[in-house]
Formats: structure tokens, sequence, C-alpha cells
């Protein structure tokens, strides 16, 4: 895979590796992430929603069954399934979308570990009290600041500190309203 992140972008050839050719590919999973070509972050978030389902059937015979209390369940869903679906979570350059995307997939397991569905007209706010679990865009603003806090931590000349946090003050800032990403 061939990266176009900054201006420059390499089209000089096919890479081969002992006579055989390398497919160019747009998507490259690596270390448990979705990396894409042109740096975004559609792919991962879509994948770490697919992963979470499969975590999710594989473990549907204990979320089904109605001998389990709701609070056993709502505990076995945040130790089991939610770091599935936030794995890798505070690297991302998330977009409200995906936010949406991944909130709406926690929505739908937890209705069905209730054994409720949209007509049934039970309140998110509902599901989430009966099964003690905090919303998913919260754990992934946590997420996020305990990252943060342990880059904060580490010395000033690490390669995580030299590039990524710094702001150049100089830098002007555009007019208008930010755009929305």
């Amino acid at each position: 895979m061939r990266c176009d992140f900054g201006m420059t972008t390499y089209e000089e050839g096919d890479i081969s590796l002992e006579s055989q050719v390398v497919p160019r590919k747009d998507t490259f999973r690596y270390l448990g992430s979705m990396l894409q070509r042109d740096g975004d972050n559609d792919e991962n978030a879509s994948y770490r929603i697919k992963a979470g389902w499969m975590k999710w059937r594989q473990v549907s015979g204990i979320l089904y069954d109605k001998r389990v209390q709701l609070k056993l369940k709502g505990k076995f869903y945040r130790t089991v399934i939610r770091p599935v679906m936030l794995y890798d979570a505070e690297c991302w350059p998330t977009k409200r979308q995906q936010v949406q995307q991944i909130s709406v997939a926690e929505m739908r397991m937890l209705r069905w570990i209730c054994d409720h569905t949209r007509r049934d007209r039970v309140r998110n706010e509902d599901i989430r009290d009966r099964l003690e679990v905090a919303p998913i865009e919260e754990k992934l603003i946590q997420h996020r600041l305990r990252w943060f806090g342990h880059v904060q931590r580490r010395p000033s000349e690490a390669p995580v500190r030299s590039g990524t946090l710094r702001r150049d003050s100089n830098v002007k800032r555009g007019r208008g309203r930010p755009k929305l990403i």
C-alpha cells in the first residue's frame, strides 16, 4: 500500500519481492487497525464495528440467556465486547459520522441484550440504566484523554511528543467559522 498523505505520491511502478509482484491495495490491516491509502478512518471504524459483532456472535449464548441477570450481561458487554469495538480508539481521528455509527451498533447490541426492539419505544437511557453501561462516546473520550496523559508524561525529546502535540504559534488561522469534521 502506498499512502497519499502529503503532497507527493509515489507512482514509480510495481514493487516486487523475489520476482513476485506485490499487488496494490487501498486498505491494509496492521496490528488490528485498518489503514487507508488516503489517510481516512472510515474503514477502521466499520472494521471495529464488524469485530464487535463477531465477538457478539461468539458470546451470544450468554447474552440471550434469560437466567442471567441484566447487570451481569451489562458487565459482560463492558468487559468483552466494548474493548473490541474501541481497540486503538485513542489514536483515531474520528468524525461525527463514525462515532454515530459506533453508537448505533452499541445501542442495537444493548437492545438485544434487554430483549427490546425499537417498536417497544423504550428510551436508550433506560436501557443503559438497566445494564449500567455508559455511552460509548464517553468511553471514547476517556480513552483519548488517558492516552493524552501518557503522551504528556513522556520526555520532551520523545518522538511522540516532538511532532504531534506541538502547535506553531505563528500560524495564522483562516477567517470565518472552522470547518466541521
